[in-house]
């Protein structure tokens, strides 16, 4: 796919609602980080905003056949070019680009590769347990490793995010991420990869004594980039 006219940008397709706060914290990235005097220089964003996507994070939920469906969908509505602010989702990326003919702006290697770039060797990740496997994938490709709760902590972790997703953002569930953060800080890690969501509405920079990596954050200034023409749009994947 080429690049958009000078007149004209690319229209960037949203598979959202997983959960729908976490979608709008990206919403409000992108916006934040568009050059933009006037409305009419935002891109334009066609948004499916579908909190009825079966649970990530449960195995055979048919997840993957609902997000194919909408990616067609996107594509069916103009859309050019497709962004996910989910982690988890990113397990069905190669179904969604067949499904829709178009190019994701992948958020997992959008995380690995400013993971990479802060110099970090071993890299925490505050994920689910799909998400882990992939940023695992994804650092081991740069030669990095990734540092993980162990079991229990990675239930109680996951316990919290549902509990965000819920409309649990205050000081308490501020306090008990941080301490995620710190244990992964604790058992070596030199970054903090934000891998998923929720995590970023009650953890920030301050909250942690390493780097800390928003790849939703990363995600809205790619998708600003490939959308203006200032970075490619990425490859479909090999059939």
């Amino acid at each position: 796919m080429s690049g958009p006219s000078p007149d004209k940008s690319l229209v960037l397709g949203v598979l959202g609602g997983m959960g729908p706060a976490a979608t709008l914290d990206f919403l409000t990235k992108l916006q934040a980080y568009t050059p933009a005097a006037a409305d009419q220089d935002h891109i334009r964003v066609l948004m499916d905003m579908n909190p009825k996507v079966p649970d990530r994070n449960v195995p055979g939920s048919g997840a993957g056949a609902v997000l194919a469906e909408m990616a067609g969908a996107l594509a069916g509505a103009g859309a050019d070019v497709l962004a996910i602010p989910c982690n988890t989702a990113h397990a069905y990326a190669d179904l969604i680009q067949r499904a829709s003919g178009l190019p994701l702006i992948d958020l997992i290697e959008t995380g690995a590769t400013a993971a990479h770039d802060s110099g970090a060797r071993r890299v925490g990740v505050l994920g689910t347990r799909g998400g882990l496997k992939l940023y695992r994938e994804y650092l081991a490709a740069q030669a990095m490793g990734l540092v993980q709760l162990p079991a229990q902590r990675q239930d109680d972790f996951m316990g919290l995010i549902y509990r965000i997703k819920a409309g649990e953002v205050g000081e308490a569930s501020r306090r008990e991420m941080a301490a995620y953060a710190a244990e992964l800080v604790a058992a070596g890690a030199e970054a903090i990869v934000a891998g998923c969501t929720e995590v970023p509405l009650v953890l920030g920079p301050a909250d942690v004594r390493a780097p800390l990596i928003d790849p939703g954050e990363r995600l809205a200034k790619r998708c600003v980039a490939v959308c203006l023409g200032l970075e490619p749009v990425p490859a479909l994947p090999v059939a």
